[in-house]
């Protein structure tokens, strides 16, 4: 598997993000989805990768600096074709070694509280997250969890 940090021109990456915020945005409260958009994904503070099999797009994710020490998990997404597969943890761990090679000691992420969420929930539990208090900009929300990890390097 690699990976290729910001392509976001490559058609199948551009395609699955579509998907991303299309389905995020249908699932979401209107006043509060916090799904980036590709011009949202291009922000300086936010450093996005997709990962592949040969020519295969498996999936992306982006890490979103808080501050030197503090990112959040943005944009996670694993193709169809992929799901079910043991590959979101894999994405997850991919973002996680960026983290660590970028020196974030935690990472936080909020992801939505209803039943279309609950396998996002347990992957981040799967993966060490606990739940958190809102961080960053977040409120308190009955639509949201949010989750963190402290890592090290």
């Amino acid at each position: 598997m690699k990976s290729i940090e910001g392509n976001f021109e490559n058609r199948k990456v551009n395609e699955l993000l579509i998907k991303h915020f299309a389905e995020l945005s249908s699932v979401s409260p209107v006043d509060r989805g916090h799904v980036l958009d590709i011009p949202g994904l291009r922000n300086p503070s936010i450093k996005f990768w997709s990962l592949w099999e040969n020519d295969e797009l498996i999936g992306c994710g982006a890490l979103k600096f808080l501050d030197k020490e503090h990112g959040e998990l943005k944009s996670i997404r694993v193709a169809d074709k992929y799901r079910k597969k043991g590959n979101g943890i894999k994405v997850i761990n991919h973002l996680i070694d960026e983290a660590k090679k970028l020196n974030i000691k935690k990472i936080s992420l909020e992801t939505g509280s209803g039943d279309f969420f609950e396998p996002a929930r347990k992957l981040f539990y799967k993966c060490g997250f606990k739940s958190c208090e809102p961080f960053a900009h977040y409120k308190k929300d009955n639509d949201a969890c949010y989750m963190s990890l402290l890592i090290s390097n």
